[in-house]
């Protein structure tokens, strides 16, 4: 089976080589014969009901300085493509949904992964509110005195931004911390986006686990931990991976979660669990797939095509 493959992701020569996932899906995709094109989200058309993208074709390599080429730039048809990934990074804001809404015009005859209706409806922090018991104490609101009496109630809070990524706008407030009403003024001085409140979870100095499911099937995990003097356990931000095991907790949250993914179409994902908690469910642009292939030596990224492309296959494409 050789598929042709266009990635709506960031650009190509501002990733990590030895960290994106996105790099790791495109080298076993080039692996497996598969052709690959390359345009960013901002490069998306839709007119008169045809999806177009102009972009390059796309060769990668895992050289540092040298991981891509580019071929001649051209505006390809996304419908006659096979598979589209959808993985450029949030923030999830107006632009990112207006894409999945563009995308659902080729969907599901070309393949994109993940879903384009399962990604615009299941932000990250959001999709999660749909388990209650699994999840800590939560508050999402806009209501500054809301966000107050939670605190008042619960008293160590983590609050962050509703759509961001990364560990960006995270802060830990204690009981005695007298910062909240500076962050609701920094926070709502633009609009009113809602924020997300939780109950702190002190097991996260152990590490905030990042469990990767394919199609609905908890496949792998690596735990993140905090450096020091931090809360944030993101990568991004400093956060120090490590390899872990599932639990008998951990299996017990996929095994609820897992089907709701699998029947939104949701192919890859991570979540994020602390101690006995799931905080999140990613759907957007998960990570991941490099640092489990170093610890636990298994490629994912393989994983996710054979899922693919036996998607594909129960379709007719192959």
């Amino acid at each position: 089976m050789s598929l042709a493959v266009a990635l709506q992701m960031d650009p190509m020569d501002g990733i990590s080589i030895d960290a994106d996932s996105t790099f790791a899906l495109a080298l076993a995709a080039q692996r497996r014969g598969h052709s690959l094109f390359h345009y960013l989200p901002r490069a998306l058309r839709l007119e008169n009901c045809r999806v177009t993208a102009a972009g390059h074709p796309l060769t990668v390599r895992r050289q540092a300085g040298n991981h891509f080429s580019f071929g001649a730039a051209v505006v390809a048809d996304l419908s006659g493509f096979d598979v589209v990934l959808l993985r450029q990074d949030p923030p999830f804001d107006l632009a990112y949904i207006a894409s999945t809404h563009i995308l659902e015009h080729i969907h599901p005859k070309t393949l994109v992964v993940n879903d384009p209706a399962g990604v615009r409806n299941a932000p990250e922090k959001l999709l999660v509110t749909h388990f209650p018991d699994l999840m800590p104490p939560t508050l999402v609101t806009a209501d500054a005195a809301a966000i107050r009496d939670f605190r008042a109630r619960h008293r160590d809070i983590v609050i962050k931004p509703l759509f961001g990524n990364g560990g960006a706008g995270v802060f830990h407030l204690r009981e005695e911390d007298e910062n909240l009403g500076s962050l609701l003024d920094m926070f709502f001085a633009d609009g009113a986006e809602p924020l997300m409140v939780q109950a702190y979870i002190p097991a996260v100095r152990a590490g905030d686990k990042r469990i990767i499911l394919i199609d609905g099937e908890a496949v792998g995990a690596i735990n993140r931990v905090p450096g020091a003097g931090d809360a944030r356990a993101n990568m991004h931000v400093g956060g120090r991976a490590e390899p872990v095991r599932l639990t008998p907790r951990d299996r017990e949250i996929c095994a609820r979660v897992g089907p709701e993914l699998k029947a939104r179409g949701l192919l890859f994902v991570g979540l994020d669990v602390i101690g006995e908690y799931v905080t999140e469910i990613n759907v957007t642009s998960p990570t991941g797939l490099q640092e489990i292939a170093r610890f636990d030596g298994v490629d994912l990224a393989e994983r996710i095509w054979d899922a693919i492309e036996a998607k594909l296959s129960e379709r007719g494409k192959a």
